[in-house]
């Protein structure tokens, strides 16, 4: 534990798009948010883990992807009995928004949930769930290494499912059905227990949806209407990608993790901003030398209104903002240490989101670090450069 690197260890006020940060550490039951000095001004009692991370809606709650307790969901539906938890990540199984005093609103609940989340303008909520690949299609499915002791695992892909407030699907989108076996190949090291491993589903203003596909390398926009995929890039670019955003100009900003990244002998992630016109790399950072930014798996990255950009190097707990110009402006070590059953105890995390003190869920809303002044004083700014 490196207590000298522990919360805020770098600010250049000057530069930064100062705000609050959300953050659910793994293997805890809390969501905090955080200001630019590293302060708790709030916190929300889980009933559950975070399977994966929280969102600040507009109106103030909160959404939270859930997770059942350690054990219970490593023995959850037929993934849990057929293999390990291990072999299908970033699964959830609950999906609660609960007000700003943590009390719960609504809530969903489906064993097969993983990853992303987003509630929709209409009050209905996007969410991603594994589903089972049909045998005639997972024969056909290339690339990839068989599961170590069952070389005819079940093969699991994504669907994407939009949920109105009662819980009723109305749209279904299947991965499966849009895929090209032939093409969208798993990566050569990566377990045949999926053929895609989506991490995001983002619902752009026109309904389509933007996603990753882990496991292919992929990034893509689906096309609400028809269910086709409409723009699809990443291949030989892109190593195990998360979280994909469009930004205002069009562009697409996206998480680049860099693990089995093609034709390098070192691993190292970047940011980076893709023009879906021209597929063309319009904007890049990684750091120097490149292996001091590296997260593994998980991740992601948001981009600020004044055009800096906030990473999440979640392996590591590291959560840094970058100019347009390269430039480190703002650096964080979450302090949250839990127990996290795949890689110990660890101050690991999802993702976290950044927001402005003008952002209408935090209006009239008390963020006072005095509250929290026995946290912070575990917790709170230790600064260590």
């Amino acid at each position: 534990m490196r207590e000298s690197r522990r919360g805020v260890t770098h600010y250049l006020s000057s530069k930064t798009y100062d705000g609050y940060t959300l953050i659910a550490p793994f293997g805890r039951y809390d969501a905090w948010l955080i200001d630019m000095e590293g302060q708790i001004v709030h916190q929300w009692k889980m009933p559950y883990r975070p399977g994966q991370f929280a969102r600040l809606l507009p109106n103030g709650n909160l959404l939270y992807g859930g997770r059942t307790d350690i054990g219970e969901e490593t023995k959850g539906p037929d993934f849990g009995k057929e293999f390990g938890v291990k072999q299908l990540g970033g699964f959830s199984g609950h999906l609660l928004e609960v007000d700003w005093d943590g009390n719960l609103v609504w809530k969903y609940d489906d064993p097969f949930l993983n990853h992303d989340f987003w509630r929709l303008e209409n009050g209905n909520t996007m969410v991603i769930r594994f589903v089972r690949i049909p045998e005639n299609i997972k024969n056909e499915v290339k690339g990839g290494i068989p599961v170590p002791g069952d070389p005819n695992a079940i093969m699991w892909t994504d669907a994407l499912n939009e949920i109105n407030p009662d819980g009723k699907i109305v749209w279904e989108w299947l991965a499966y059905e849009h895929l090209d076996p032939e093409i969208d190949v798993i990566c050569p090291l990566g377990y045949r227990s999926e053929w895609t491993h989506m991490n995001t589903c983002s619902v752009l203003p026109n309904g389509d949806i933007l996603g990753s596909f882990r496991q292919l390398d992929t990034i893509c926009i689906i096309d609400k209407a028809t269910g086709d995929i409409k723009w699809k890039w990443g291949r030989g670019e892109l190593s195990h990608q998360h979280e994909p955003t469009m930004l205002e100009n069009g562009n697409i900003l996206v998480f680049d993790n860099g693990e089995h990244r093609k034709a390098q002998r070192l691993s190292y992630s970047r940011l980076i901003e893709v023009n879906p016109t021209t597929n063309k790399i319009e904007w890049e950072f990684k750091d120097d030398p490149p292996s001091n930014f590296y997260t593994a798996v998980q991740g992601g990255c948001q981009r600020l209104p004044n055009g800096n950009t906030l990473a999440h190097e979640s392996d590591t707990g590291r959560i840094f903002e970058v100019t347009y110009d390269g430039e480190i402006v703002w650096e964080y070590v979450t302090p949250f240490y839990g127990l996290h059953e795949g890689v110990g105890v660890a101050n690991s995390f999802h993702r976290v989101y950044r927001y402005g003190p003008d952002y209408e869920g935090l209006k009239g809303k008390r963020l006072d670090p005095d509250n929290f002044e026995w946290i912070n004083r575990i917790y709170g700014p230790r600064k260590g450069r």
